[in-house]
């Protein structure tokens, strides 16, 4: 607790922005773009997963929980940015800061679990096609992504519990756009050693076993391909993988430099603009990942386009 002639912060306020007042109007344009066609980009790729039958395979399936994700991940950030950026109104709620801070790590610790269910599951479509669908059945679907969501909602309690445990007083300005970490660490007036040790060694071992999961999937998915005699054979089996690994290079690589650098190495400047991009922009790109290149992607969304236009057309 705090000492007596401290006083306790029952709100924080945002600094994120406050250096840039000539930028507000073009920040809150730019971010509204990227929040639109992020929320459009996801919705519309869930919807059409479910609208097209051919696209009801466990790797779409796993494509649709991910774009739910991102929908919601970029959901719990961007808007409290909007309104910032529109109103001026810097000021975040003690018990908001923690719902933003619990509500954003559920959803980043599960895309790092989801990301490995879904490298394991483009091992087994590559090692045993005839199999796959049998391999992965609805159940098994299911139950890897529950277990995705559970690991990640048990992180999300272990890392709030331990930050908002820690006492805020006297200083309240979060020198940050949301609540994030690292700056808020930086206003405990509590000793945060141990907080720091519990949450760096479970974030790292999150970050590094779902890394491990992935390149191992990725080494087996290799070795299968190696036997495979048509050179065209693997090209199209690792085709698929493509989309995923830049996801998985673009979220991965993000959050390590964010969060496994040591601090002497650490720039708040930096992390802001590291920050953006993996709550803000990654969603976005996402979705333009997985259907620029994707071959069932574009013929389902003629598909869906063309069935469309046949019922306005009645």
């Amino acid at each position: 607790m705090a000492n007596n002639n401290l006083t306790t912060v029952t709100y924080f306020i945002l600094m994120g922005f406050t250096d840039y007042p000539r930028l507000q109007i073009l920040l809150f344009l730019v971010f509204l773009n990227f929040y639109l066609v992020t929320i459009l980009g996801n919705v519309g790729m869930i919807i059409l997963i479910q609208l097209d039958a051919q696209l009801h395979t466990p790797m779409y399936f796993f494509l649709s929980q991910l774009s739910l994700l991102d929908a919601c991940y970029t959901s719990v950030i961007t808007p409290q940015i909007l309104a910032t950026l529109a109103t001026g109104k810097t000021v975040i709620t003690y018990g908001q800061c923690a719902a933003q801070f619990f509500f954003f790590t559920i959803c980043a610790g599960t895309e790092c679990f989801l990301l490995a269910v879904m490298a394991y599951d483009r091992y087994v479509a590559v090692s045993n096609p005839l199999l796959y669908t049998v391999a992965m059945n609805p159940r098994i679907c299911w139950r890897l992504v529950l277990g995705a969501y559970v690991c990640g909602m048990s992180g999300a309690i272990l890392r709030t519990t331990c930050t908002f445990t820690l006492s805020f007083c006297d200083n309240n300005q979060i020198d940050f756009f949301f609540c994030d970490l690292p700056p808020l660490l930086k206003l405990a007036c509590s000793d945060t050693t141990n907080t720091e040790v519990i949450i760096v060694f479970f974030s790292n071992f999150v970050i590094l076993a779902n890394a491990l999961v992935i390149l191992i999937s990725y080494l087996l998915i290799i070795k299968a391909l190696l036997r495979l005699k048509s050179s065209g054979g693997r090209a199209k089996s690792f085709s698929t993988c493509a989309s995923h690994l830049t996801a998985v290079a673009l979220f991965f690589g993000t959050l390590i430099f964010m969060y496994m650098r040591s601090s002497s190495d650490k720039s708040l400047d930096e992390d802001k603009v590291v920050s953006v991009f993996y709550t803000v922009v990654i969603p976005m790109l996402n979705p333009l990942i997985y259907s620029l290149r994707n071959k069932d992607v574009k013929a389902a969304f003629k598909r869906v386009a063309g069935r469309l236009q046949v019922f306005q057309s009645m």
